[in-house]
């Protein structure tokens, strides 16, 4: 019963260390990642507003293109923009699009649609392939394209040119001309592959959109400035949620760093459970079997093999465990799957380091029991006989 609990641990600790190896490195291929877009010294924020203003949406894109005018001009400022949403935050919403005036049941047109105003690519540092970008001011609905879109949809005719529009109308559907190719970014998360995505030229999506500064140096040094400068334009209206683009992204892969640190800490408890059990019935059994060591010592026996056959006997509850625990393992491995980003939830790499981590310690706690054990004196013992 004791060397069956042994394995039980075992099993559980293998389990919990490759559940929790998997995830730390689905984040260690996740930091690699590039999100084709620069967070750092970017401050967003937003400023109250109020949907009765939609009534008059000349008179609402001119007061958001008047207030990013005042920050532009603000020392340490080099460039702002509003969006309808955050870079990299998740944040889906996709639209069908009729390429032409033409809608093709065969072969619909799905994309991300995300509302802009000048300035954005340039505040987030999202290069500019083809065309123009966004222009304030401009008298026609004009839209880009990302990369993605553009090689799925229009990889046989320059992307520039075509005209786009929702399939389905309505108050914030998206149309116009296409006037440019952007880089591909990450907007829907850090760990969502780009996806073909529209970006509509307009700087009120909403009477209260998310704003980007891009400051010099920390954008939260500049949170106090940018307060003051849009009170002075606006006095009536309060500025909200200010804090910096990467916390954002900071938070947004928060839930994954949380579960694997829970994880990591089950994981070391399972393991120091085992070592304990290991330890601790290598130990009992010494004990009890003190006139066997010593009779066998006493009649010639090497105090290395004494030691080989408890350390032995330790690993082979051991690997007992580990087998278990790997076939657990793989058994389980769908519930992380969708958790994991770059790597398969079969990842050989994982299963060996846990292994190898397993067996060390494992080691490490049957060693000092079986010396222990070897140690006995079998004169003392014969003594006692």
């Amino acid at each position: 019963m004791q060397w069956f609990l042994v394995a039980v641990q075992v099993t559980l600790a293998v389990t919990l260390l490759t559940g929790a190896g998997l995830l730390l490195r689905s984040l260690q291929q996740l930091n690699r990642v590039s999100p084709g877009f620069d967070p750092s010294h970017v401050l967003t924020f937003q400023i109250s507003g109020s949907w009765a203003e939609t009534a008059d949406m000349p008179s609402l894109i001119r007061r958001i293109d008047r207030t990013l005018d005042s920050l532009r001009a603000m020392p340490g400022v080099e460039a702002a923009a509003t969006t309808s949403a955050l870079p990299g935050v998740p944040f889906q919403y996709q639209v069908e699009f009729k390429l032409d005036g033409s809608l093709d049941i065969n072969r619909k047109i799905l994309a991300d649609n995300r509302w802009v105003s000048s300035g954005y690519f340039d505040t987030l540092s999202i290069p500019l392939l083809q065309g123009d970008p966004c222009k304030e001011g401009s008298a026609t609905n004009d839209l880009l394209v990302n990369r993605s879109f553009a090689n799925r949809y229009l990889a046989n005719s320059p992307a520039i040119g075509h005209n786009l529009a929702a399939a389905a109308y309505n108050d914030f559907s998206s149309a116009g001309m296409v006037h440019g190719v952007v880089a591909d970014a990450r907007e829907e998360g850090l760990n969502v592959a780009p996806v073909p995505t529209v970006y509509s030229c307009l700087s009120a999506p909403n009477p209260f959109p998310t704003y980007l500064v891009r400051t010099h140096g920390d954008p939260m040094a500049m949170a106090e400035s940018i307060r003051r400068r849009i009170h002075q334009i606006e006095p009536g209206r309060s500025v909200y949620a200010i804090m910096p683009l990467q916390d954002h992204l900071d938070e947004a892969s928060s839930g994954n760093r949380l579960r694997t640190i829970l994880l990591a800490l089950f994981a070391a408890t399972a393991v120091s459970l085992a070592s304990i059990g290991l330890y601790g019935t290598l130990n009992y059994l010494g004990r009890m079997r003190q006139r066997e060591v010593g009779v066998r010592l006493a009649l010639g026996a090497a105090r290395s093999r004494i030691v080989s056959q408890f350390l032995f006997q330790g690993l082979r509850v051991t690997l007992y465990g580990c087998i278990a625990g790997v076939a657990l393992s793989l058994a389980t491995g769908r519930l992380v799957a969708s958790m994991l980003y770059g790597i398969s939830p079969l990842d050989p790499a994982t299963y060996i380091g846990v292994l190898i981590l397993i067996l060390a310690v494992a080691t490490a706690a049957s060693f000092l029991p079986a010396w222990r054990a070897a140690r006995v004196d079998p004169v003392q013992i014969l003594r006692q006989e």
